[in-house]
């Protein structure tokens, strides 16, 4: 069986959305013919835990650990805190981990939150981690001299996990596959780093020198492929996210259908939101359409309930109006999050409100087709989700201020509900592609080419 240094600074018992990919591809890789091997820190920075990733991990994969230096930790011996005051600010600057950030934009930013990103944008390049990629490589540079592996991969953000990988590759002449999972550059935080013209450069310049020496790149969405590969003569290669069919087995959604002649006071037409809900993607217009149906009709108002799991901006929870009609469960395990799917009548799915987040293909919509009930998209609809939902048939896309094309949708949606007729209208043909082991396929298959001259 090859061998692949994977390098990744999320990695369980983490939780969020950062550390799904490699969990996942590590679940299946062996079965293909490659074994991973993951470095990643001992001591990261864990805003969510899930136990329950950890029972993902075959026996096969092994994990190396090592400490990283990071900000925070300095912060925090310098002052004997035992809070997370520096981790917090760095946050508030946009950090390396969707689940973690909540970009401020320079109307909304107080003077601490300015200078927190001014000092995260322009310090520490390209991220808060760039202090553990010299002594990663000094570190991994022996380790392979003693424990060899076929290929290296490096998955980010945050990006210096590629400079480690980089540096490494150029030392060993090992193959080098970057994998994005989001872009760098062209991130929607980006913008928001406040970086100096130099600072500006020097991402540019490290991003460039990544694309340019990878062996070949990959990105989980056709649009960011595109851009990347108009920046770089380097292959670039999609494979995108997915879902485990493990976690869904075959048997429809756990919730009630409900009939028009059976639908009783207790059924509830769920319309749920799954992960992280960030106060930038608040959809204020669908919480009207809500509100105006429920005044419209008394039945609708009876069995409503909107469901939120995952960590909310308390901007959204205070945007809604129908508060006896929430249920918020807070951050909860994966396990849980796909019951919360598989038992929702709607699951919606709000993008950020920034035009780089037309070419994302959050991690999520994945499960949501997986989990057969409708999803109703808010964002660009010429953007990267609407191609999927459209391709699937599995949803539709509305723009944030499409307040009566959402009332009507959602009132046509609550009819089909009484008749015990609202579902997915993707079919298992159209959504097997999304599958963890057909992009583990991928990524083994890739693995592969790059190695096929080497033993």
């Amino acid at each position: 069986m090859k061998k692949v240094l994977v390098i990744s600074y999320y990695w369980p018992p983490t939780g969020g959305s950062g550390v799904q990919r490699w969990v996942k591809f590590s679940k299946y890789l062996p079965s293909l013919g490659w074994q991973p091997v993951i470095y990643t820190p001992e001591n990261p920075e864990m805003i969510t835990v899930d136990e329950s990733l950890l029972e993902e991990i075959p026996a096969e994969v092994l994990v190396v650990k090592r400490h990283i230096l990071e900000p925070y930790g300095i912060y925090r011996k310098l002052t004997g805190s035992k809070s997370v005051t520096m981790t917090q600010m760095l946050k508030e600057g946009a950090g390396d981990n969707k689940d973690q950030v909540n970009p401020i934009n320079s109307r909304q930013a107080t003077l601490k939150q300015r200078i927190s990103m001014w000092i995260r944008g322009n310090l520490f390049i390209p991220d808060p981690r760039c202090l553990w990629v010299g002594p990663s490589v000094k570190f991994l540079t022996k380790y392979l001299a003693e424990h060899p592996v076929d290929l290296i991969v490096s998955t980010g953000p945050p990006h210096s996990m590629h400079l480690i990988a980089r540096k490494l590759s150029l030392k060993t002449g090992l193959p080098w596959v970057a994998d994005f999972r989001d872009p760098w550059t062209k991130m929607f935080y980006f913008k928001h780093l406040r970086l100096t013209k130099c600072s500006e450069r020097k991402h540019l310049k490290l991003e460039k020198q990544v694309l340019d020496d990878a062996t070949t790149v990959v990105a989980v969405s056709p649009l960011v492929q595109k851009d990347f590969q108009e920046m770089t003569q380097t292959p670039v290669t999609l494979i995108t996210n997915g879902f485990d069919e493990a976690d869904f087995p075959k048997g429809g959604a756990e919730g009630k259908t409900g009939s028009a002649s059976s639908l009783a006071p207790g059924d509830k037409f769920t319309i749920s939101h799954i992960g992280l809900f960030a106060a930038d993607g608040n959809p204020t217009e669908l919480w009207k359409a809500i509100e105006e149906i429920c005044i419209e009709d008394n039945e609708f108002a009876e069995h409503l309930q909107i469901r939120l799991s995952g960590k909310t901006d308390k901007e959204v929870i205070d945007s809604i109006s129908l508060n006896e009609h929430l249920v918020n469960r807070g951050y909860i395990t994966h396990s849980e999050a796909v019951k919360e799917m598989k038992g929702a009548s709607l699951l919606i799915l709000p993008l950020r409100k920034e035009p780089e987040y037309r070419a994302v293909l959050p991690g999520k919509l994945f499960e949501y087709l997986a989990s057969g009930r409708p999803i109703i998209g808010i964002g660009q609809k010429d953007g990267a989700m609407a191609q999927v939902l459209e391709q699937t048939n599995a949803g539709k896309v509305f723009d944030w201020k499409e307040r009566d094309a959402l009332r009507y949708h959602i009132w046509d949606c609550w009819q089909l509900y009484k008749e015990g007729k609202l579902h997915s209208g993707a079919s298992d043909e159209s959504i097997a592609r999304y599958s963890r082991l057909n992009t583990a396929r991928q990524m083994a298959e890739l693995f592969d080419k790059l190695t096929e001259n080497t033993k």
